[in-house]
């Protein structure tokens, strides 16, 4: 697949996906509002956006700087030739 150049289409990108999560969030707050989902819901969303980082960011900057991901199918099967290869 061809990477999107157009800054405007990576822009249009970056805000469905926002709208995609503000409102699959409120969908389950309505459901469910209370203290206990919120607190969960914000812990699952932090904790998903540390995974993407350290999938992207640390690997390709502290751990192998030649490769470069391009999505988490791609960084999956990185790790599965890392394990492979006994290295991983």
């Amino acid at each position: 697949m061809k990477d999107i150049e157009s800054p405007r289409v990576i822009y249009l990108k970056g805000a469905l996906f926002l709208m995609l999560g503000l409102g699959s969030a409120a969908l389950l707050l309505a459901e469910a509002a209370t203290l206990k989902v919120a607190v969960l819901l914000a812990f699952t969303v932090w904790g998903f956006c540390r995974a993407y980082y350290f999938a992207f960011y640390v690997i390709e900057h502290y751990v192998d700087p030649g490769y470069r991901f391009s999505g988490l199918l791609s960084f999956a099967a990185y790790l599965l030739r890392k394990k492979g290869r006994g290295s991983g």
